[in-house]
């Protein structure tokens, strides 16, 4: 399930849409109408070909009366890990003053000085100066 991942992610959160949908008992236009989107961009979300800003899935999670942070979980804008993250991304998306430009490059960055914080053992991208596995190899 890790091949593909972000393909993966907008596929499921399209296919957990459609299915709140379908529990809401709202046909796709009408869902459209009440989040104020598109109904063919609508469509392409579910099934998985395009991958919503934060703002849309806030629009579409209000029209489903369901959580906002379920679908950032879902589409891979909020981890869902303790500790990680979540309470600032969060903060940033239900922040109004900010336009959908700038919490993007809010969330970019952020996640940018997680990525650098991760431990030398588990940032494989972060390589020692010698390699003591292949100095006997000689």
């Amino acid at each position: 399930m890790a091949k593909g991942r972000v393909g993966k992610t907008v596929e499921s959160l399209g296919d957990y849409l459609k299915e709140q949908r379908v529990q809401a008992r709202l046909s796709l236009r009408q869902l459209a109408e009440q989040a104020g989107v598109s109904n063919p961009y609508l469509s392409q979300i579910e099934r998985g070909l395009r991958k919503p800003s934060a703002e849309v899935l806030q629009q579409i999670a209000k029209a489903l009366r369901i959580s906002a942070e379920q679908l950032y979980i879902r589409a891979g804008i909020v981890s869902p890990q303790e500790g990680v993250g979540g309470s600032v991304e969060l903060a940033v998306l239900a922040d109004s003053g900010l336009t959908e430009r700038q919490k993007q490059s809010l969330l970019d960055v952020y996640s940018s000085f997680l990525a650098q914080n991760v431990p030398e053992h588990e940032n494989p991208t972060h390589e020692p100066d010698t390699n003591p596995e292949g100095a006997d190899h000689g």
